[in-house]
C-alpha cells in the first residue's frame, strides 16, 4: 500500500467519523422521547452531545490535512486546492462546519451548561427548562444543517475522482436535504426510514 493510498483511506475514514450531527439529532430525538425524565437523564445526553465537539474538531483537522497531503502526494500543485471547483467546495463546507461547530462548542454549549448547572435535585426546574429550550431547539437546527454539509462533503468527494453530471449531482443533493430534515424532524428508529 502506498502512502497515498493509506492517506486517502484515512481521509474517507474520517469524513465517516464526521458523522456526529447525525448522531446528536438521533440522541435529541430520542432524549425527547422520554418526555419529563429525571436531571439525570437529561445530564446523560448533554454529556453525550457535548463530547462529540472535540472528537468532530479532530476530524475535521483530520480531514483537512489528508486533503491536503492528497493533492500535494497526488502530485498536483498546493494551488489545486483554490483552482479545482470540488475542492474548492469541499474545503469552504469544512470551514463551514468547523464555524457552526465552533458556534456550538463555544456559544451554546456552555449556556446550556451554565442553566444545568442551577439544577439543584432530580428535576430540572420549569424556569430553567424554558429558558434552555431555545439554545437546545438552535443547536438542534444547526445540527440538521451540519448533517447535509458532511453529506454533501462526502458526494463532493466522490466527485474528486468521478464527475457526476448535474442532474445526479443535484438528484443527490435534494436526497441529502431531504433526509437531514428527515432526521431533524423525527426519530429514525430504522436505519433509512
Amino acid at each position: 500500500m502506498s502512502a497515498y493510498q493509506a492517506i486517502k483511506f484515512l481521509h474517507i475514514l474520517t469524513v465517516v467519523f464526521m458523522a456526529a450531527p447525525l448522531y446528536n439529532l438521533i440522541v435529541v430525538n430520542e432524549r425527547l422521547r422520554f418526555g419529563k425524565a429525571p436531571f439525570a437523564v437529561d445530564r446523560y445526553f448533554e454529556n453525550l452531545i457535548k463530547s462529540n465537539a472535540i472528537r468532530c474538531f479532530v476530524f475535521q483537522i483530520t480531514a483537512f490535512v489528508t486533503g491536503i497531503l492528497l493533492i500535494v502526494l497526488g502530485g498536483q500543485p498546493l494551488s489545486t486546492l483554490f483552482t479545482n471547483g470540488v475542492l474548492l467546495a469541499k474545503f469552504v463546507l469544512l470551514l463551514i462546519l468547523s464555524v457552526l461547530l465552533s458556534y456550538v462548542h463555544l456559544g451554546i454549549q456552555p449556556r446550556i451548561e451554565a442553566l444545568l448547572s442551577q439544577v439543584q435535585g432530580n428535576e430540572i426546574p420549569p424556569e430553567i427548562l424554558q429558558k434552555i429550550v431555545p439554545w437546545r431547539v438552535r443547536r438542534k437546527k444547526l445540527a440538521g444543517f451540519c448533517l447535509f454539509f458532511v453529506i454533501t462533503l462526502v458526494l463532493l468527494g466522490l466527485q474528486v475522482f468521478v464527475q457526476f453530471n448535474l442532474t445526479t449531482t443535484a438528484l443527490l443533493l435534494a436526497l441529502a436535504a431531504l433526509f437531514s430534515w428527515r432526521v431533524y424532524k423525527s426519530p429514525i428508529s430504522y436505519g433509512w426510514v
